[in-house]
Order: structure tokens, then sequence, then C-alpha cells
């Protein structure tokens, strides 16, 4: 069975429409980014994230007043996937100076409560970790396992047979988990994710993350001019750029607006952007491969017309292949979970900006160029 075979649509007679569509989303998209600004996930701005799945549903407005008591910063709380999965993330990674002392006496006491009286002396500490000297090695391998078993990052200072150190981390993360133990006693959770990135770290991501997708739009640039001609490299390019653009945009407006697309910029999403940017371009590729064809055999037609009809061709191979996509890319959306929703969400809307980009901007901007210039476009 074939669709669309025998279409005759006059794509690029509408281009200044399709133009003024695009231009609109692109500044919309980018006086938000503009003054909303982007979220960006622990990757790229640094601090703690910590995913905790309960037994009971949760009162979210609820433990983000709770969380808010503990004075230990600015803490944002959401739901993660279903009702009782909760995500926190801190731009903290260290318990605050005046908390620490806190910290200690909670972890002093849960030593107490493992092996009362137990003689122990104080080694170090830093901002993150206490390190006990404790009587003798069995001592101290009993109490790290109980101290584990009860909920603390506890570990051993050296492997050797005869270490009789014990310490123990005191993350943000690890103040967090407490604290909502004592709250919620009768509703226990278990620690699906907890991930801590440094501010520098993050940094760098971000221009790791950058960098792909401008070397990826310079290597298509370089690959198409080379196979094509430069300027169907360029409308290409400019198509690619356009609907990564868009996508932002889009991430910029929804965030706070649909509660279940409140979607921040992750490792994930760029790794979306870079399967968009592969996806969209081999659309593009595909027409720009049919225009080949036809230029060589109708070298007298006017390109506007061969263009036209190299798009009604591949129109049906186009509209099949975007369809099969999103229907395993809605799948995926709906039923992936929490963790996937924002590599799904953002590869479904740049399938469908990168379809009508490859249809009605990508040849468009090359018979604009070809137009403007009066160049003859020639293989």
């Amino acid at each position: 069975m074939r669709i669309f075979e025998n279409l005759n649509i006059d794509f690029l007679g509408k281009r200044k429409l399709f133009f003024g569509i695009s231009g609109s989303l692109l500044v919309i998209g980018l006086l938000s980014i503009l003054f909303r600004g982007l979220q960006f996930g622990i990757d790229f701005k640094g601090g703690t994230e910590i995913v905790l799945e309960f037994r009971e549903p949760i009162d979210i407005a609820e433990m983000r007043n709770y969380v808010g008591s503990l004075e230990i910063g600015n803490i944002e709380v959401k739901t993660f996937g279903a009702e009782t999965g909760v995500l926190l993330n801190s731009e903290l990674q260290n318990i605050p100076e005046e908390i620490f002392p806190k910290v200690v006496e909670n972890i002093e006491q849960a030593i107490e409560r493992i092996l009362p009286g137990i003689p122990r002396e104080i080694v170090s500490t830093t901002a993150s970790d206490i390190t006990y000297s404790l009587p003798n090695p069995d001592t101290t391998n009993f109490l790290i396992d109980r101290m584990f078993l009860a909920g603390y990052q506890a570990g051993k200072v050296s492997q050797e047979p005869t270490n009789k150190q014990m310490v123990v981390r005191v993350g943000i993360s690890d103040w967090i988990k407490e604290n909502l133990k004592s709250h919620y006693p009768d509703n226990p959770f278990i620690v699906i994710r907890e991930d801590r990135v440094g501010p520098k770290i993050g940094q760098e991501l971000k221009m790791d993350a950058l960098y792909a997708i401008i070397f990826a739009l310079i290597a298509i640039l370089i690959y198409l001019g080379i196979r094509f001609k430069f300027i169907f490299a360029v409308g290409a390019v400019a198509a690619l750029s356009h609907v990564v653009l868009i996508t932002l945009g889009l991430y910029s407006l929804l965030y706070g607006v649909i509660p279940l697309l409140n979607l921040e910029i992750s490792l994930t999403v760029v790794a979306a952007f870079l399967t968009i940017i592969g996806y969209s371009i081999n659309d593009t590729v595909v027409v720009f491969d049919r225009i080949r064809e036809n230029l060589k055999i109708h070298k007298t037609k006017p390109l506007e017309e061969v263009i036209n009809k190299s798009i009604n061709k591949t129109m049906s191979r186009t509209i099949i292949t975007s369809f099969t996509t999103l229907i395993t890319l809605t799948l995926l959306l709906f039923f992936g979970g929490e963790v996937l929703r924002s590599f799904a969400f953002t590869v479904v809307f740049g399938v469908l900006v990168g379809t009508y980009s490859s249809i009605f901007i990508a040849s468009a901007l090359v018979l604009e160029y070809a137009t403007r210039r009066k160049k003859k476009v020639e293989f």
C-alpha cells in the first residue's frame, strides 16, 4: 500500500509563510530563554539530587514545608513518577557549618544505641566526613556493619586487618534522609538514586555538551558540502539549528506551566538533541538526494518546480517514517518512567519539528539563496 503517491503540493510557493511561522517560534522561544531562562539539572549546575520511593503516597506540599524548615538552604521537592516517588534537589553538597554539630550528635547517638558506652575518639573531621578511632578491629567491623544497616554511609579507613578506624560520610543527602526517616516513621522509603556533582564539573559538562552539539553541526556542514553543494549544507544546518533552538525555547516556556513537563536540561536531554540532529538530517538528506537526481534528469526545468516535485515524491517515506517513530517514542514518553521522560519528550517534539523543517525549511532556504543570488544549481 502506498500513501501520498500522487501528491502535487506547492510547498515552496508558501515558503514565506513557513519562514514567518519558524521565525515567530524562534523569537518566542528566544525571548522566553532570555527572560525566564532554562532550568539546568544537577549535571550542569552541580549540587545534590536524591530520588526516594516511599511505601505510601506522599503529600508533596507538606514535605516541601518540612524540608524547608531544616535550615539547609533552598531544597526543591517534586514528585517523581507515581505519588510515592519524590525528587529532592539541593545546590549544596556539604552540610552548612551551623548544622554540622547536630549531624555529629546524631551519629554519636546512633553509635551509642548500637554499642552503649563504647570508647571512641574523633580523630578527624572534614566538611564531608567524620573519622572515629575504636578499640579494636572486630569492634570497628561490627560497628561499620551496624551503622550501614542504620542508614549511615560508614566504611573502613583502611583495608588492613589491623584497621581500627571508621569513617562516616556526612553529606547533605545523608542529613536530609536522616530527618525524613524521623519525620515519616510509619512510611519507610528506599533510595532510588543519589547523585552529587561539583559546580566546577557541572560547568565543564555544560561546555562539553555545547561543544558536542556545535561540532555535530559543523561535521554535518562539511559532509553535506562535500556530498552535495555548500548551499545545501548551509540550508540543512540552518534548519537543524532552528529545530534545536525551537525545542530549547519550548523547555523554557513549559517549565512551571505544566507539572509533568517541568523538565530540566541534563546530559540525557543533550543526548536527545544529538538524536534529533541525526534523525532530522537523515530526512533532509533523503529530500536532497531526490532533488539532485531530478536536477540531473530535468536540467531545463525551474529549480522551484524540481524541488517541489522532489518533496512530493519523498513525502510518503517522510510521513510513514516519522509516524512509526512517533508511535514508539510516545509509548516511551508515557510508560518509560520519570527517568526517560525528558529524553522521550525532547525527541518526540524534535521529530515533529524536524519533519516540518525537512519539508518546509531546508529546501526552501536553498531555493531562496539561489533565487536571490540568481545562481543556477547544477550537479
